[in-house]
């Protein structure tokens, strides 16, 4: 079978890999679509996503597809099913597992990242982290469904209000997975940052938030009850508590180098009594990502901006392509 492996730091070579056999408690899935994220940026250069990735290996932790076959104790799940998979596995035995803090078990294991992912014709994986998916929701958009999960998990670390003004810092996918995600909760309002005016006022359009802000020449107004930082990078971080009120949340979502740092004010911490969150990955967010789907509440078709072949994955991951915006990739008819 056909599969991209990550054989060292910025090295993808396409191979020819034997078809895996699911284990009895397992499920082999035939990959349809499989999205790129910046975690696999940061395998493809060699820094660490949610556990590190020793090559070879084959990437692609965001996953839809068909069961091919199943093992001998896989009960619910028969071949055809259409699935999308939850990347990440725990051990359960540890101390974080054992206190229903899963996300952060200290012996994770993540389907591309330790064990072999989507980026190849067939994979398998555990029959716990593999979901069927609603007729309504395309193997396209079930893709997707592992970043809309995280998005999930940092909604539940927030305390969310009607009431409330909201502020997304990012307009790249995850931003505007939060963006719609906080409307269909029903906050007052949701504003959107970015630094390009025409992309701006497409995102006004396809999502209907509230306001857009070009961050290039616009300060943010200091008038969030709820901010998600959706970059990463420490300007945004700052811009993040800077655009508190009192009584705010801040959740800091986008992922940065496992070195950098920001700075704050922390008197303006206390004073306004800020809670500041981060979210690691998706512990028990898979079948509210599906629900968004299915609802619509969430729709991802409006902001996947390129299918691609498993060919054209190295130029998106090096830098080398003049794609923009969310990749999937079209792994088999």
């Amino acid at each position: 079978m056909k599969a991209l492996v990550l054989t060292g730091k910025k090295q993808l070579e396409i191979q020819n890999l034997d078809q895996p056999e699911p284990k009895a408690n397992e499920v082999l899935v035939n990959a349809k679509y499989a999205g790129i994220c910046g975690t696999d940026y940061a395998l493809y250069n060699g820094l660490p996503g949610s556990a590190p990735a020793v090559p070879p290996i084959v990437l692609g932790h965001e996953n839809s597809g068909v069961v091919a076959a199943v093992g001998s104790d896989v009960k619910d799940l028969k071949v055809g099913d259409k699935v999308t998979v939850d990347p990440n596995i725990y051990c359960g035995k540890c101390d974080y597992c054992r206190t229903s803090r899963p996300e952060l078990c200290e012996s994770l294991s993540a389907v591309g990242v330790t064990r072999n992912g989507g980026l190849e014709e067939y994979f398998t994986a555990p029959e716990t982290v593999v979901y069927k998916l609603p007729e309504n929701v395309d193997l396209k958009s079930a893709a997707t469904c592992e970043p809309i999960s995280c998005a999930v998990h940092g909604m539940e670390l927030l305390d969310i209000k009607p009431y409330q003004k909201a502020l997304v810092i990012g307009d790249g996918f995850m931003g505007l997975i939060f963006a719609q995600m906080l409307k269909s909760y029903g906050v007052k309002s949701v504003d959107l940052t970015g630094r390009h005016d025409d992309k701006l006022a497409e995102e006004k359009e396809k999502l209907g938030v509230d306001r857009v802000i070009n961050t290039t020449k616009e300060k943010i107004p200091a008038e969030y009850d709820v901010v998600i930082e959706a970059v990463g990078q420490p300007a945004t971080q700052e811009q993040a508590v800077e655009a508190t009120v009192k009584g705010a949340q801040v959740l800091m979502f986008g992922v940065g180098a496992p070195d950098q740092k920001f700075s704050m004010n922390t008197y303006e911490v206390f004073q306004k009594q800020l809670t500041i969150k981060g979210a690691f990955i998706n512990p028990n967010s898979f079948e509210g990502a599906i629900a968004l789907l299915q609802s619509g509440k969430v729709d991802v078709n409006k902001i996947i901006d390129n299918v691609i072949s498993l060919e054209d994955v190295e130029s998106v991951l090096n830098g080398t392509s003049n794609l923009k915006g969310k990749s999937v990739v079209k792994i088999s008819d």
